[in-house]
């Protein structure tokens, strides 16, 4: 996607989405699930397409070395505000070409959230993800989940769509962009091949996402009970293959 697109975008995704209980939630559940795998502070952290600093703020906030690549100048400055007495350094550049755009740096932990749905082809982003991480670095990735496209629309009683998405790849995203969803296994295959081992999968976005597409409003004062349930679910088998995007977890050898 392009700098205008997001230029025009960027109030919707940083000041509405994540300012939600559903957008807290989704913070708190893969922030949770980065730090089972993170080296302790002062580690050094790339998130490339960090757009508004969303995963970024709690991993700065916990005493780590940060650096944010957007190639949205809107979205860069969306996270400036954010995090402007955090210790983080912003890039601008695409994801294609993080390596040469941190001069080469290589980092304990790259992070890549939802990214890859946005692009043709995951692997030019994945081949970069996997070069910026030191030995024995994390690779961390989250994705639109392929197996789980019919949910939306059902729920959304677009039945019709529903039935298509079984074997689709791609949908128009909430935001009102085109999309397209990954597997687990495919994923997990192309960091393989580029010495990265998966170590560990979980779902991401389940119950508070699926309660809004069916209508359902979250209680701002359960955000912390659904939070502990969501993160729980994306541990186990069935729950974490329901979800909507899923966060694959990494290695360099």
């Amino acid at each position: 996607m392009g700098d205008d697109t997001w230029s025009a975008l960027a109030g919707q995704f940083a000041d509405d989405a994540y300012a939600s209980v559903k957008g807290r939630v989704r913070t708190y559940v893969l922030h949770r699930q980065l730090l089972e795998h993170l080296p302790p502070p002062p580690a050094t952290v790339l998130d490339v397409g960090g757009g508004a600093g969303h995963q970024s703020f709690p991993l700065a906030r916990a005493g780590y070395d940060v650096t944010l690549l957007d190639s949205s100048p809107a979205m860069l400055d969306k996270a400036r505000q954010r995090l402007a007495s955090e210790r983080v350094t912003f890039v601008q550049a695409d994801g294609e070409h993080a390596e040469e755009a941190v001069g080469g740096r290589r980092f304990d932990a790259v992070l890549c959230h939802g990214v890859l749905g946005y692009l043709e082809r995951p692997e030019p982003v994945i081949d970069q993800l996997c070069r910026c991480a030191t030995a024995g670095g994390v690779v961390s990735i989250m994705a639109g989940n392929a197996h789980a496209m019919a949910v939306r629309p059902a729920l959304e009683q677009r039945w019709e769509d529903a039935l298509a998405a079984f074997d689709s790849r791609s949908e128009i995203g909430v935001l009102g962009v085109p999309t397209r969803a990954d597997t687990v296994e495919e994923l997990g295959e192309l960091i393989r091949r580029r010495g990265v081992e998966p170590v560990r999968w979980y779902g991401v976005w389940l119950f508070v996402d699926w309660l809004g597409f069916g209508g359902a409003e979250v209680d701002p004062a359960d955000a912390e009970r659904v939070a502990a349930v969501e993160f729980e679910a994306g541990r186990r088998d069935p729950y974490r293959r329901l979800s909507r995007v899923f966060h694959l977890v990494g290695r360099k050898a």
